[in-house]
């Protein structure tokens, strides 16, 4: 401090901006290694007690319709070499370590929109996902169910009639819909201005 006051108030100032500055972008980047560190353990949990089966079933059993060790299922999307576990829920907590399961959507396999909140855009490329791209979600006995984008779009948080329809349709075919944040950061709310939907039906 005895330095400081030999300074010019201005210098002093900018001074303190810059190491509140780089405060912040060390917090920042340790969290970041935190999250990335946590996501890592759960997928490699995953992989460790999942095989695949020879056979593929047509329909996952209804005893590996629940979660196992804090986790749902997994999914991957090859042409982002992206895979992470989902764990059960969309709160702060479990969005912190990866992706979440709308609990109030449906489990893979079952008709309707399983509905999955996953890791920001600024991580992970979603916006390069084009219609005809696979993604594939796996269950805990190792099924793999395969899917294909059909939509990429953006929404604003407040559209509610848009969010029933990419995440309320129960009856429709077998869907999956992978929802991030996109756009502006608002430093005040915490929030981002948009989210990216992509919407992919099952195949095969």
């Amino acid at each position: 401090m005895s330095r400081l006051r030999g300074l010019d108030p201005l210098r002093a100032t900018a001074l303190l901006f810059i190491a509140a500055g780089l405060i912040l972008i060390v917090s920042f980047f340790y969290v970041t290694s935190q999250s990335v560190a946590a996501q890592h353990r759960l997928d490699q949990e995953w992989k460790t007690q999942v095989t695949v089966p020879q056979g593929n079933p047509s329909l996952p059993p209804a005893s590996m319709q629940h979660p196992v060790n804090g986790m749902d299922f997994a999914i991957s999307i090859p042409k982002l070499h992206y895979f992470a576990a989902v764990k059960e829920g969309i709160s702060s907590t479990v969005l912190y370590d990866g992706p979440g399961h709308y609990p109030q959507t449906p489990w893979p396999g079952d008709p309707g929109t399983v509905g999955v909140a996953a890791h920001n855009v600024y991580w992970i490329d979603f916006p390069k996902l084009v219609p005809g791209d696979e993604v594939d979600l796996q269950l805990a006995d190792g099924m793999q169910l395969k899917y294909q984008v059909t939509t990429n779009k953006l929404l604003d948080p407040d559209q509610t009639s848009e969010w029933t329809t990419v995440l309320g349709q129960q009856g429709a075919p077998d869907e999956v819909t992978v929802v991030t944040c996109d756009g502006e950061f608002n430093s005040s709310t915490h929030e981002y201005s948009e989210r990216r939907v992509v919407q992919a039906v099952r195949v095969g």
